[in-house]
């Protein structure tokens, strides 16, 4: 398993790590079918989006502030709707490989989606197959 290093400088961002993702797929041994992206931290999500348009992760992220309620929470730590924002993203996404290349959609991008920076987090790639 390889592991990026990705570090966000806002308490909300959505940052594009596709060529990330994509250089460490290049530089396998082998060549997977597939890798299975991971985020390690409850905070912190990761998903497969339009990244043509950079109003797409904002818009998103607009949409999710407005799913998620500014209430209080039993949680004391005070970052309670991060933890809401990463279960509705999720901490995993499968993507195809052929060739050693990410088979995504012309206008598809992997964003690494922070709820509760700036924070130094990791994104695990572990090939399949």
């Amino acid at each position: 398993m390889e592991r990026i290093s990705v570090e966000s400088r806002a308490a909300r961002e959505w940052i594009d790590v596709t060529d990330r993702v994509a250089q460490v797929v290049a530089g396998l041994a082998t060549t997977p079918q597939a890798v299975l992206l991971f985020c390690p931290h409850t905070t912190a999500a990761v998903t497969v989006n339009e990244g043509y348009d950079p109003a797409v992760a904002s818009d998103v992220q607009r949409a999710l502030d407005a799913q998620v309620p500014q209430v209080p929470f039993h949680h004391a730590e005070g970052n309670s709707p991060a933890h809401l924002m990463t279960s509705l993203v999720g901490p995993s996404v499968l993507v195809p490989v052929e060739g050693k290349r990410l088979q995504l959609g012309r206008w598809q991008r992997i964003f690494f989606c922070e709820f509760d920076g700036p924070r130094r987090r990791e994104l695990w790639v572990q090939p399949l197959g």
